[in-house]
């Protein structure tokens, strides 16, 4: 299937089929000589597990990574890096494509009409499951990043109408709640929420924001391979993501050029901006300050709710989800959004080394 890598110079190909017995990863370009083992992808795997017994289904997700090639002693080697994801607890279930019922809000339909009656459900690599080898490349792309002193925060914005106080949130309380809300308040708040939906079989979606600072000005590439348009490819290729936002986002179209415009200032002789609407990049390119991105999460599609559909052969039928999936999954996409934003960075950088000639020159005439 066509369109399953991403990236120029940092390279991610995903693989296999994700309701099967697992999926993985091969990671192209990565250099010789950063320190990760089997052990730090599998922790940063890990922060996408279920959140939850409340809100998530009978099935449970065991996620084991092994890294197949480009490591020796726990340190890259410069070859591809390879990695197979199990899950212990999925199972392959055979359907009936004779007579397929199209179920609302995903993928069987469109499936179809690109691949014909031979795509079957959770074969693609499209569904949720696949977001499981994202995560083990975004780990090696955030060791990367840590070593030029580049760090995420990551959190839930919203759940449903449940929205943070940014006076009332503290980046402490992200990982003291199952919903990694910064705000406690809000976070009970939509717990409550999520419990009314859970009861009723319904879902719901919500906002991930992610902070990143240290990223150093100069990075990204006029016209077409802008940072934040690179960085919203990254992010809107993650399933069930329907909308990012850089900075003031929409509400900028509601502002004036002289309310949003950013100015600048000079710190200690050198040039800072004095505000951030533009969310860390200017022109397409970062700025210095930090870069602020928003993912809309849409609410899982496969409830327990009956709704209207049709079949493959056109017939018209009512269909309930016999396995309703996770109430919410946006704080399990906290971690997929941060590594797709993480993977695309790195790329960036790495494609920014040959911008300029003095730069080569410093770095091969030493």
């Amino acid at each position: 299937m066509a369109g399953s890598s991403f990236g120029k110079i940092f390279t991610v190909t995903t693989w296999g089929e994700p309701l099967g017995n697992g999926t993985g990863v091969i990671i192209d370009g990565v250099p010789a000589g950063l320190k990760i083992s089997e052990n730090d992808i599998q922790a940063y795997l890990n922060k996408r597990k279920p959140f939850t017994a409340s809100f998530e289904p009978a099935k449970h997700e065991s996620d084991f990574v092994s890294i197949n090639s480009g490591l020796t002693n726990d340190t890259t080697n410069g070859m591809p890096i390879a990695m197979s994801i199990t899950n212990s607890s999925a199972k392959s279930k055979k359907e009936n494509d004779s007579d397929k019922v199209y179920r609302p809000g995903q993928d069987d339909f469109t499936f179809d009409a690109k691949f014909g009656s031979v795509s079957s459900r959770g074969v693609g690599n499209a569904v949720w499951r696949e977001t499981a080898a994202r995560v083990a490349a975004g780990a090696v792309a955030k060791a990367i990043l840590e070593k030029m002193g580049i760090t995420f925060c990551s959190y839930v914005r919203s759940i449903g109408p449940v929205k943070i106080k940014y006076g009332s949130s503290s980046t402490d309380n992200i990982t003291s709640n199952a919903l990694r809300m910064p705000d406690m308040t809000a976070a009970a708040d939509a717990f409550k929420y999520l419990e009314k939906l859970a009861a009723d079989g319904n879902s719901a979606g919500g906002v991930v924001e992610v902070v990143i600072s240290g990223v150093p000005a100069g990075i990204g590439e006029p016209v077409f391979n802008k940072l934040d348009a690179k960085l919203a490819q990254a992010i809107m290729s993650i399933g069930l993501v329907n909308a990012v936002e850089f900075g003031d986002g929409f509400e900028a179209a509601e502002s004036t050029g002289a309310e949003n415009a950013d100015t600048f200032g000079l710190v200690d002789g050198k040039v800072e901006k004095k505000t951030n609407n533009s969310g860390g990049m200017l022109g397409g390119i970062s700025d210095g300050s930090e870069i602020i991105l928003r993912a809309s999460v849409m609410p899982v599609p496969a409830v327990g709710m009956a709704m209207k559909t049709v079949t493959s052969t056109g017939k018209e039928v009512d269909y309930r989800n016999e396995s309703p999936a996770e109430t919410t999954i946006v704080p399990r996409a906290v971690v997929v959004v941060e590594a797709m934003t993480a993977i695309a960075l790195v790329d960036m950088l790495f494609e920014n080394m040959l911008s300029r000639m003095d730069r080569i020159e410093e770095f091969y005439k030493r």
